[in-house]
């Protein structure tokens, strides 16, 4: 009997949703999985000290792991008007964050690879000092005025009005209007040692998982508000309409092409080493 493969993602409503039937043994023929939660800016150091055998992580830590982890082409989270925002206490212009503080979630991520592209094009000087919060603590840093702004993702785009704050921008919005594809949010890897045969295998698992979830959404409920820290079932509900849509089924030709066209942009603009010919590669 072959062991169970290492598996970590995040405790939000869309990687739960997506996972609910595989990680409980409904997928039939699938591989079995060992689950391990962790928030994705942990699951990507994990990555690139090549724990685990299978993550959910940020796009933007591909370049420097994808030697050893295969990209997955479904379970990820990839969309149209899901991006980051950037949020301050009062409404202003782009131009108002030149040389200011701004709290970010991580500076291997891809809300951050955007606001960076963002900021290239739209604040004269650039920013100022980049402070690395955990992405809880964001909103009330800004609304305390410890930071003058900061980067949001997940579920803050549904709350961000209850601590007061404005959103000045939303980096989604500028990809979408500049590039004209989705936004590539998180990515499913899995170790290339594992073989074709068990990429192959785990991949379609995950497909049908997603599929599943769709197809009977409250099967998937306990699991998602288990994990959900609290959050109200309707902005869970949300969260999960926003994030698991037609690429996490598959990231087909628009989702490589939104991949592909974010770590070349940010490669140019010395964020990310650049990528290799073949590194978006399956099997």
């Amino acid at each position: 009997m072959t062991r169970p493969l290492n598996i970590a993602y995040s405790p939000c409503p869309n990687d739960t949703f997506v996972f609910d039937a595989l990680a409980h043994g409904r997928v039939p023929d699938a591989p079995e999985l060992a689950v391990t939660f962790a928030d994705i800016d942990i699951t990507n150091g994990m990555a690139e000290r090549g724990e685990f055998d299978v993550l959910k992580v940020s796009y933007a830590v591909l370049p420097w792991v994808l030697q050893e982890y295969a990209l997955l082409p479904c379970g990820g989270a990839l969309g149209r008007g899901c991006g980051p925002l950037v949020l301050t206490r009062r409404q202003g212009a782009a131009a108002d964050l030149a040389g200011k503080t701004v709290a970010v979630p991580s500076e291997r991520s891809t809300a951050y690879l955007l606001f960076r592209l963002w900021a290239a094009a739209e604040v004269p000087g650039g920013v100022g000092e980049i402070v690395v919060l955990p992405f809880h603590e964001i909103m009330p840093a800004v609304r305390d005025g410890k930071v003058d702004a900061g980067l949001v993702i997940h579920e803050a785009r549904f709350t961000y009005q209850n601590y007061g704050l404005v959103c000045l921008a939303d980096m989604g919005e500028h990809w979408e209007l500049t590039t004209g594809l989705p936004i590539p949010l998180g990515a499913i890897i899995a170790k290339r040692s594992l073989g074709a045969p068990v990429l192959r295998a785990l991949a379609a698992a995950i497909r049908s998982s997603v599929l599943m979830a769709w197809d009977d959404p409250e099967a998937s409920r306990p699991y998602v508000l288990e994990h959900a820290q609290e959050m109200d079932p309707k902005v869970a509900d949300q969260h999960i309409g926003l994030y698991v849509n037609e690429f996490t089924a598959a990231l087909g030709e628009d989702g490589y092409a939104a991949v592909r066209g974010l770590l070349t942009r940010a490669a140019a603009e010395g964020l990310v080493p650049p990528l290799g010919r073949d590194a978006l590669s399956f099997v």
